[in-house]
């Protein structure tokens, strides 16, 4: 099984880890793609005034343009630590168990727009960029990164996707008819579609999946597993997506 999770535009700076090796990145066959994106960031990068037009910053913001510039060259640090956030402090993965680290970098990607997806222990550094920048010297993202990124999933395979992007990450990349997958959506009791408790109710959720460290691949599987840790699914009328009910 697969988790895909969108990333955060927030980010712990700095890092410890070695330069960025785009060849370890998983699912390797994005190399070129994740170059060229890398590239058309650095270039932009050296013109503050017009990185921080395309990116949309503020001149306080400007520390993220230097980030891009870096690319190739800053520190590191895996993607689950790097990403802050509501989802990724309710995930907080730099306080779980070495065993269920292992477990996330097995079974979690983290959709990012300058990378790709990546695994959730591949090591980046900080950036700045959205699903939805029009980013001088490559086509549009979602054209970009799409055909490439359903090949690259097909490629790999997994018997099952639970996806938990939001919808501008999963046009950066859907995942193949070939793959048995479920997308979720956050709801409460009475149907209402949430926004914060969306997004921390994914990051428990893959947290206690990282915690318990289930042997399921499978839909039914992870219905069974929720059933028993009193995490509710309900189907919808869309096929293929789920509803994730919490409590406001």
């Amino acid at each position: 099984m697969k988790i895909l999770l969108p990333p955060s535009e927030t980010k712990h700076p700095g890092g410890s880890g070695a330069p960025l090796a785009v060849d370890e990145l998983e699912l390797p066959s994005l190399a070129g793609e994740r170059h060229a994106v890398i590239d058309a960031l650095v270039d932009l990068a050296a013109n503050e005034e017009a990185a921080r037009k395309v990116l949309g910053l503020s001149p306080r913001q400007a520390g993220d343009v230097e980030h891009n510039r870096m690319l190739r060259s800053a520190a590191t640090m895996p993607a689950a630590d790097r990403y802050t956030g509501v989802l990724y402090d309710a995930l907080d993965a730099g306080s779980l168990s070495a065993a269920s680290r292992r477990w996330l970098g097995a079974h979690v990607w983290i959709h990012s727009a300058p990378f790709g997806p990546v695994g959730a222990l591949d090591a980046i550094p900080a950036y700045r960029l959205s699903a939805g920048t029009s980013l001088p010297g490559v086509q549009a993202l979602r054209r970009h990164w799409a055909q490439a990124t359903t090949s690259a999933i097909a490629e790999e395979s997994p018997s099952f996707v639970l996806d938990l992007r939001s919808e501008a990450y999963v046009a950066l990349g859907p995942v193949p008819a070939s793959v048995p997958s479920a997308y979720v959506r956050v709801v409460t009791a009475h149907g209402r579609a949430l926004n914060h408790f969306n997004k921390k109710s994914k990051g428990l959720l893959v947290r206690a999946l990282a915690e318990q460290r289930p042997r399921f691949g499978t839909l039914r599987g992870l219905r069974a597993w929720a059933a028993t840790n009193g995490i509710l699914f309900t189907d919808t009328d869309e096929e293929g997506v789920l509803e994730l009910v919490v409590d406001e």
